[in-house]
């Protein structure tokens, strides 16, 4: 059967998903996330930096690769929150177009909060809903409230490496930077209660991408990455916490040696366990689901769907 696939140009990673069609769902041939911090600079510049750039094409054309060896013929791409954010996203979609031969889709915070909600809600029970998916980004959040569908959604922004440009100045962090980041986190999640009041009524909360799956597996202590452990692990409130002071409390210099923590997110992983901490004592939840499961899988099933022939 043809091979379809997904590229999913984040502000913090680049990522690709390559899979065939089984029944309505998906079997998984080939799935990477390389860090090339996209956004690096863009809240402060308005662009994309040349370097950025240049990483993250570097990474496509490894990407471009592994579609041609496996024959995919139809593919959908998106960029998030740093291409929302940039003036010179337009010579940077020229450049990708012409690299993987599709030109990315601009995904709005909504669009993508539906599309992670697609993916995530793939293969959980549905018996567990109502849902409220977290989707932590690098320049924003996506907050997803549903059982079977979308019944609302919110994008903030707040992301990983927003919050470390914006506040973590020091090394390990100060503590007043810290209290800064959770603010403004929380100064968010007004409008999130705000714009989608269902929130109140999600049963389990599931967690999504790269600051999530990394904290579970700094808690787990892989030593080596392991899929299988991660998808569906039941990461609690206590555990987010503790993970977040060791994390927060060490140099970049000791934290590279945390077992599960891959050394080029080291820098903005302070940022995104802000985001984490915020939501889990506003919202009250005792564990988080954590998904490996997300946007990159909803693109991929959307192209399953008869609207999108």
């Amino acid at each position: 059967m043809t091979a379809i696939a997904s590229l999913d140009m984040g502000t913090n990673s680049t990522r690709v998903l390559v899979a065939r069609p089984a029944g309505n769902g998906l079997d998984i041939v080939e799935r990477h996330n390389t860090i090339t911090r996209l956004g690096q600079g863009v809240g402060a510049t308005g662009r994309l930096a040349d370097e950025a750039v240049e990483r993250t094409l570097a990474c496509l054309r490894g990407y471009r690769e592994i579609l041609d060896r496996h024959g995919v013929e139809r593919v959908r791409a998106a960029a998030t929150s740093a291409a929302r954010d940039a003036a010179n996203r337009d010579e940077f979609f020229d450049a990708v177009e012409e690299l993987v031969g599709i030109r990315p889709e601009l995904l709005s915070g909504d669009e993508e909060g539906r599309l992670s909600f697609l993916g995530a809600t793939g293969d959980l029970d549905h018996a567990l809903g109502p849902f409220l998916i977290v989707d932590i980004g690098g320049g924003s959040t996506e907050f997803i409230v549903g059982t079977d569908r979308v019944e609302g959604v919110i994008s903030v922004d707040v992301g990983c490496v927003r919050l470390t440009e914006k506040f973590l100045a020091h090394d390990p962090p100060l503590p007043e930077e810290l209290t800064a980041c959770i603010s403004l986190t929380d100064a968010y999640l007004d409008d999130v209660v705000r714009e989608v009041p269902s929130v109140a009524d999600a049963r389990t909360l599931v967690g999504l991408a790269g600051t999530i799956t990394t904290v579970a597996a700094v808690e787990i202590g892989l030593a080596t990455y392991d899929r299988d452990r991660i998808h569906h692990f039941r990461l609690t409130h206590a555990a987010a916490e503790d993970v977040f002071r060791t994390l927060a409390t060490e140099a970049r210099a000791d934290r590279i040696h945390n077992p599960g923590l891959e050394e080029a997110r080291a820098d903005v992983i302070v940022g995104g366990c802000c985001v984490l901490v915020a939501l889990f004592r506003r919202f009250g939840f005792d564990e988080m689901v954590v998904s490996e499961a997300d946007i990159l899988d909803g693109l991929a099933l959307s192209l399953l769907e008869p609207a999108a022939e």
